[in-house]
């Protein structure tokens, strides 16, 4: 594909200084590009790159001062990361939504339907009475289960499994190798130690615009629904079990796993190996750090929460700063009971 930079600028409502009609084919970092190359500038310490960059394009904020004389045209706009974003995901679902028809073998049963503009990959399978929206994606060695309903502009990535009576909303992501709609972890104790399972007859519900990536798993319901709401992303290597809720717009980052039944408040974000006991809330706007545990219900909103057990953010800041020095505190008791009198005898 190839536009100039003119007509980039004029997609993204900036302006443009230099030669508008120079040709863009492809996308780049600034400290990487090479002619053709359309890059950005966010973050000022890359900016000496502006000035040996090989990129015919750059976009930057309209507060940017030049120091010295740059060669790239470049396209000013008020917030150029969102602007970058912006192209990529403009170039991401140009190359995918390339792909239309159907590959062989491919199967879908004869009870299902989808609809215009898809694409269904070699080895893909779709079970019956499946209702698939237009221009879905399903690529190569997807499985997708019996009653599946799947909504406009989602895109299914090879290899993933949707489970039976799963349901998907529009402009969806499911990933490699996700998993979506196992039965949850549920064994019921018997008398004699051993284990039951319990039946898992509940579904997952996926709202529009969600992202799973890649080897995620979600669990169905035992009863139910398994629900991420609207706008949620979540990462590689996440674990969601059965009867959890997942807020609008919150993020979950890789290795998180959340047991069952616990809720999580919409704008959330829960960083890497965060871990969450089974039957808790998180309330709107958390934050909670990198490997923290959080095993009770968080009611107050907007915090910041970090350590295992997590507690407050500023409260575990101060408890690490004593938790450093307890050598040379313990020394100073130490010191202190040697010039203490030894008690006198009853």
């Amino acid at each position: 594909m190839e536009f100039t930079v003119g007509q980039i600028a004029h997609v993204l409502g900036g302006t443009v200084e230099g030669d508008a009609t120079a040709a863009v084919t492809g996308l780049a970092k600034i400290e990487e590009a090479g002619p053709g190359s359309l890059a950005f500038l966010a973050n000022a310490k890359y900016e000496p790159y502006l000035y040996t960059t090989g990129a015919t394009a750059v976009i930057v904020s309209p507060e940017l001062i030049l120091r010295q004389p740059v060669s790239p045209t470049l396209i000013r706009v008020t917030e150029p990361y969102l602007a970058f974003t912006k192209l990529l995901e403009f170039y991401q679902q140009a190359t995918r939504t390339a792909r239309r028809g159907v590959e062989q073998p491919a199967f879908m049963g004869e009870s299902s339907t989808i609809g215009a503009g898809h694409y269904r990959g070699a080895f893909s399978y779709i079970g019956e009475g499946c209702v698939l929206g237009e221009n879905v994606l399903i690529f190569p060695h997807a499985y997708i289960g019996d009653r599946v309903r799947i909504g406009d502009n989602s895109i299914i990535h090879a290899g993933a499994k949707i489970y039976s009576d799963t349901v998907i909303g529009q402009r969806c992501v499911v990933k490699a190798g996700a998993v979506v709609g196992t039965d949850g972890f549920g064994f019921a104790p018997q008398a004699d130690g051993s284990y039951k399972a319990i039946p898992q007859i509940g579904n997952v519900v996926l709202e529009d615009d969600v992202s799973i990536g890649a080897n995620a798993t979600i669990d169905c319901a035992t009863m139910g629904s398994t629900v991420v709401r609207q706008g949620a992303k979540i990462d590689n290597l996440v674990q969601l079990a059965h009867n959890v809720e997942i807020g609008r717009h919150t993020v979950i980052a890789a290795q998180t796993g959340i047991a069952g039944s616990a809720k999580v408040g919409d704008y959330c974000v829960l960083a890497g190996q965060v871990g969450m006991a089974g039957h808790v809330s998180l309330a709107n706007k958390t934050t909670v750090t990198a490997q923290a545990g959080i095993g009770k219900t968080v009611r107050q909103e907007g915090q910041i929460l970090q350590g295992s057990t997590a507690f407050d953010f500023k409260q575990n800041q101060r408890a690490q700063v004593v938790f450093r020095r307890l050598p040379e505190l313990e020394q100073r008791v130490v010191n202190l009971e040697k010039n203490q009198p030894a008690p006198e005898k009853l």
